[in-house]
């Protein structure tokens, strides 16, 4: 609300940043109310049409929070690396493409995964080692011989992640050695205070991601299989708006235009 409503907010950082605070309040909506409410009631049960909506918008917006940050981390890149044709190579309509393929590839990527998991023949008393419907522990509910299936989704998310980390981490170096030529030691801190929580925060997703989906699945639950899904599901949609919103005197002070409270003082 803040970026929209505040001219000074009309850039592609801030556009990019906009559209990543709706995919993070999605992602944390699918799950996090949900399993408050069975904890609260001392119940532990999802109907088969909420596990299926769960799943479907839980990849959506994960999908689309990643491609954001992607799009998010080659801004940067322009800007910082090639400062002179940054108007021109972001300009509002490369801006509405860039934000609308991480949507659509969001889309795209839970429709293949969402159909891909339920195709499957569930048997067994249904119950999933997890506090939501996480696609691995519904895998294991699978009576169906679908890993053929399985692979072939497998593969094509572990292209499609890889890729655009590898692209996410070349695009830091490359903004790390631009930073690293700016002559005042305040630059380079500016340059780079957002990079290394944003570089942070997306390896920390990847890695617990990847461990997630690509480990074995256990007969047993365990106590990191719980760990390791807060780490990828709830921790980065709860990071980013202190990343980007709360460490940021422009957002602050947006805040303070838009509500009046106090509470939100440039330092």
């Amino acid at each position: 609300m803040a970026i929209a409503f505040d001219h000074h907010l009309h850039t592609p950082m801030y556009f990019f940043l906009m559209n990543l605070s709706i995919v993070d309040l999605g992602s944390i909506s699918v799950i996090v109310p949900k399993s408050m409410a069975n904890s609260l009631m001392n119940i532990r049960s999802i109907s088969y049409a909420g596990c299926v909506a769960q799943v479907f918008f839980l990849v959506f917006f994960v999908g689309a929070d990643f491609s954001l940050l992607t799009v998010m981390a080659y801004d940067r890149y322009v800007a910082i690396c090639q400062p002179l044709h940054y108007e021109a190579m972001m300009n509002s309509r490369v801006c509405v493409l860039l934000a609308a393929g991480a949507w659509i590839s969001g889309i795209l990527y839970s429709v293949l995964h969402t159909g891909n998991t339920f195709a499957s023949t569930f048997c067994g008393d249904n119950m999933v080692d997890q506090f939501f419907c996480e696609i691995p522990q519904l895998l294991k509910l699978a009576c169906s011989d679908s890993y053929l299936s399985e692979i072939g989704v497998l593969a094509f998310t572990v292209c499609l992640v890889l890729g655009c980390f590898v692209f996410i981490i070349l695009s830091y170096v490359q903004i790390f050695k631009s930073a690293l030529r700016i002559p005042s030691e305040h630059g380079q801190h500016k340059a780079l205070s957002t990079c290394l929580p944003h570089l942070t925060v997306v390896s920390l997703f990847v890695c617990t991601g990847a461990f997630a989906y690509l480990k074995p699945t256990s007969s047993s639950p365990s106590a990191l299989d719980l760990v390791v899904a807060i780490l990828y599901s709830v921790l980065p949609p709860v990071m980013n708006p202190i990343i980007y919103s709360m460490r940021n005197k422009e957002i602050k002070a947006a805040l303070r235009r838009l509500t009046g409270w106090r509470f939100f003082t440039q330092e």
